[in-house]
């Protein structure tokens, strides 16, 4: 009897659930789901790109060696974001607006379609702080009173602190009362690739005609209408259309409206009709009340201790989305490690941003110089091999712990993925990887010894790498 899709990732995953931590596959095998089974490739849905991305890097030789055990013959895996999903919220709270205009058109004759808005930007779950209560104030009064204030609605600021999440928020609000509501969400890309389009079809009266009887517009990134003067001309008539009619405007960019080059005098006037408003960088208290947030809705409260909130938002600064990405680093890399959670691991996990945060308190410090071969070459001199010899395929003892602690020095100082480190060391594979990576923790903990002769030359690279000189 053929087993389905599901049944055989059941029975993989089954075998899987027995080779891994718990942690490790509640976090990234539990929510995944087969979607096809063609050609002897089992495609497997995850709930993001991340997390595709994640399990086929660092569980896919795993996952596809369990086959022959768990289906009595050997399959191949490929994971993709399933396609329903692409509707839901994404592992990184702050993500580009879909590929295309989103309409919701009101006619009965005409069914609704589906807006892929992120269900976690709402106004309920989105954190005020004095960076930007006054955006967000702007946003609910819009949303309580669409086309009558604060219209349009121009939400400015750098890359990551939540623009978007604010203008969703509305969008979210006005479907609750009105689900009939007709809006399009549409990046200013996309806009303009979409008119061009209806010029080469000759068919700009439906173009017209979908974004101008419209009851909310939102419109991300206008700073790219830049230039393009016919854009700009056919934005400003949807503009007036819609304004014109009462209706609801919103609009983000990464600059107030006088400071975008080559926007129109008149495009510039009409957006500073309504409300203005700037998000700026989150400070440490309200960096440390978004990352409570994100692990109180993704239910990590206890998996995550306070201290290593504390840790993370007062080193992470850049943006909102630079938090997200670091609680999402983190878990990978504590499940990769099968380690607790803890301001060390968090030190381990997040050094590169660490390190960029710091280079970014002391731009003097010059960039990284060390690679891969400069790991290898360092080993090599201290161990008496060479570095030709830490990438072969020789099993010596001789050779086999020195090439260990470059990889794991390669792991720490350059945070490269374990493919990565696995190809510069002769092609070797991710569990090998992972062996070695282990090992080289495991003496740390119980040789002082060995311990003392790693620290040495971890010390001489980090020297190397802010003095451009090697340490002593």
């Amino acid at each position: 009897m053929s087993l389905s899709p599901a049944e055989i990732w059941d029975r993989v995953r089954h075998q899987a659930r027995q080779s891994l931590p718990e942690q490790t596959y509640r976090t990234w095998l539990e929510r995944t789901e087969a979607i096809a089974f063609e050609n002897d490739t089992l495609i497997v849905g995850a709930p993001d790109l991340f997390a595709a991305d994640w399990i086929e890097r660092n569980h896919g030789d795993l996952l596809v060696s369990l086959s022959p055990v768990a289906l009595g013959h050997p399959i191949k895996l490929r994971f993709k974001v399933n396609e329903e999903r692409l509707a839901r919220a994404q592992m990184d709270m702050f993500v580009a607006p879909p590929p295309a205009p989103i309409i919701a058109p009101q006619s009965a004759q005409q069914p609704r379609i589906s807006t892929p808005l992120n269900q976690r930007y709402t106004f309920d779950q989105f954190v005020i702080g004095k960076s930007n209560d006054v955006a967000a104030a702007a946003a609910q009064a819009a949303a309580q009173a669409p086309g009558k204030v604060y219209n349009p609605l121009f939400i400015y600021g750098e890359t990551g602190l939540g623009k978007t999440h604010l203008m969703q928020g509305i969008a979210h609000e006005l479907l609750r009362r009105t689900p009939t509501l007709r809006l399009a969400y549409v990046g200013t890309e996309q806009f303009t690739n979409e008119f061009i389009g209806a010029i080469q079809a000759g068919a700009m009266g439906d173009f017209r005609r979908r974004f101008r009887e419209i009851d909310l517009l939102l419109v991300d990134d206008v700073q790219f209408l830049k230039g393009k003067e016919s854009t700009q001309e056919e934005f400003f008539h949807t503009f007036n259309a819609i304004y014109e009619g009462g209706r609801q405007i919103v609009l983000t960019s990464d600059r107030p409206p006088k400071e975008i080059p080559g926007l129109e005098s008149r495009l510039v006037s009409r957006f500073e009709w309504g409300m203005v408003a700037n998000i700026d960088s989150p400070d440490l208290e309200h960096r440390i009340a978004i990352l409570k947030k994100k692990a109180s809705l993704d239910h990590l409260e206890l998996t995550i201790p306070d201290e290593v909130i504390e840790f993370i938002a007062q080193h992470v600064k850049s943006s909102v989305r630079e938090l997200e990405g670091s609680i999402i680093k983190l878990l990978a890399y504590a499940s990769l490690k099968h380690r607790d959670i803890s301001v060390d691991l968090a030190r381990e996990a997040l050094r590169d941003k660490l390190r960029d945060a710091a280079n970014s308190d002391f731009p003097d410090v010059p960039p990284t110089t060390i690679t891969v071969a400069t790991i290898q070459q360092v080993v090599a001199r201290e161990w008496g091999v060479t570095p030709d010899g830490l990438r072969s395929k020789t099993r010596t003892k001789q050779l086999t712990v020195p090439r260990q602690v470059a990889m794991y020095l390669c792991r720490e100082l350059l945070a490269l993925q374990l493919v990565e480190i696995g190809n510069a060391f002769g092609g070797r594979d991710h569990s090998t990887v992972i062996h070695s990576l282990d090992r080289v923790a495991e003496d740390m903990n119980a040789e002082p010894t060995f311990t003392e002769r790693v620290l040495k030359m971890r010390s001489m690279l980090e020297t190397l790498r802010t003095t451009g000189q090697f340490g002593v």
